[in-house]
């Protein structure tokens, strides 16, 4: 099988990959739409991070395109439903670069609180500017979390460690951690926090979500930081709050157009503002994190072409079937139909072929069924399987 790799993704994952026999062509920038078309035929696992973007032309370009690997939290770069049509599963790493994010945000929340960029500019340009003026502890200040799940719970978490107090809010009901205080809604949060730092997802919901309405209801000489999303915000009004300094800082790791590769030109209407960092999106870019993330999403790949298990698969069925000694494995992609196990059961049945596990998930229009038996199932009952008007695909393994 050929794997594609994109975006210099960390090298443990084309190391992995070849380990397993895998042919692995790495590439150092994203690719986008006729040269990524052009690159795909032929390649059966594609793996990427947050600057291409897989459309459904893109996927029927790759007619041999098993699985894509999101090297990365996100996976709103990728078209799920059209990838679940077409049977091929998106997997990412949702945990990996968790703690790398938080830090990096509790980092901006000391600098930005201390007023450090306008500080080191002035040094850089010469200007000893020993003030205390702008400047505080930020001990016992609020930071409020918009956004609380795996990175919002862990920031709250290591905020209250080092004397924060902490509110959230999220859409979704959420168990508060430690000390951390639940919001009934955003206006509440923004009226309260005198940080304010963003971690929701990339649903298309949440575009928009902060503008010119929510930067004013903001406390006056509060903080702002994204390392979320870059189409949650408007950038432009958020350079209006900070010029009439309403708003005492920022801290932006994420824009709505970001540059495809390494040197490329960066725009931005937040260029040149005092006391606001702007960071070229590397909030899990550690080399722990980078590195976790290429095992962990290899992994996934590499036990799904090799197993069918698609645990942890963002857009297909979830199924997961230990391996049965001597057993042969068949997978089976399908349309979410009634009676569809039931007849393929009966299929293995008319064949005498014995079942010794079975498991079986559904998700939107697509079913998916792991099914380990004593020896192969013969060719004219595959064949039989195949040619079901229900099938998306089917494969087998021997164990």
């Amino acid at each position: 099988m050929k794997v594609l790799l994109l975006e210099n993704i960390h090298p443990v994952a084309a190391d992995a990959l070849r380990a397993r026999g895998f042919e692995v062509d790495v590439r150092s920038s994203a690719l986008s739409g006729p040269e990524l078309a052009d690159a795909l035929p032929g390649v059966s696992l594609l793996g990427i991070r947050s600057n291409t973007t897989i459309t459904a032309d893109v996927l029927d370009a790759g007619k041999d395109l098993l699985a894509v690997g999101c090297f990365c939290i996100g996976t709103n770069q990728v078209d799920l439903p059209a990838a679940a049509e077409r049977g091929v599963a998106v997997f990412n790493a949702p945990f990996s670069n968790t703690r790398s994010v938080v830090e990096l945000v509790l980092g901006e929340i000391i600098a930005l609180v201390r007023r450090l960029p306008e500080k080191t500019q002035r040094m850089h340009e010469g200007i000893w500017d020993k003030s205390a003026r702008g400047s505080h502890e930020f001990r016992g200040r609020t930071l409020g979390i918009v956004g609380y799940g795996n990175i919002g719970t862990q920031l709250g978490n290591m905020a209250e460690a080092v004397g924060l107090r902490v509110i959230f809010y999220d859409t979704a009901d959420r168990l508060a951690h430690g000390n951390a205080r639940r919001v009934e809604s955003l206006e509440a949060l923004l009226a309260e926090a005198d940080i304010v730092s963003l971690h929701v997802d990339g649903r298309p919901g949440n575009a928009g979500l902060f503008g010119a309405e929510q930067f004013a209801q903001m406390k006056p000489r509060s903080i702002f930081i994204n390392a979320s999303r870059g189409m949650v915000i408007d950038d432009e009004s958020l350079r209006e709050h900070i010029l009439s300094g309403h708003l005492a800082g920022a801290a932006i790791d994420v824009f709505p157009i970001e540059p495809k590769a390494q040197g490329d030109a960066f725009e931005s209407p937040l260029r040149g503002l005092d006391n606001v960092i702007l960071t070229p999106h590397v909030g899990g870019s550690t080399q722990e994190a980078q590195e976790e993330i290429g095992h962990f999403v290899s992994g996934k790949l590499l036990n799904f072409v090799t197993t069918g298990v698609t645990a942890l698969s963002v857009n297909m069925p979830e199924v997961a079937l230990p391996a049965a000694p001597h057993a042969f494995r068949t997978g089976f992609l399908h349309t979410n139909t009634p009676g569809v196990l039931a007849g393929m059961n009966q299929v293995l049945i008319d064949h005498g072929v014995n079942v010794v596990s079975q498991a079986l998930a559904t998700r939107g229009e697509r079913g998916y069924v792991l099914t380990d038996t004593e020896g192969a199932i013969p060719d004219e009952a595959l064949s039989d399987l195949r040619r079901s008007s229900h099938t998306v695909w089917l494969r087998t393994w021997a164990s």
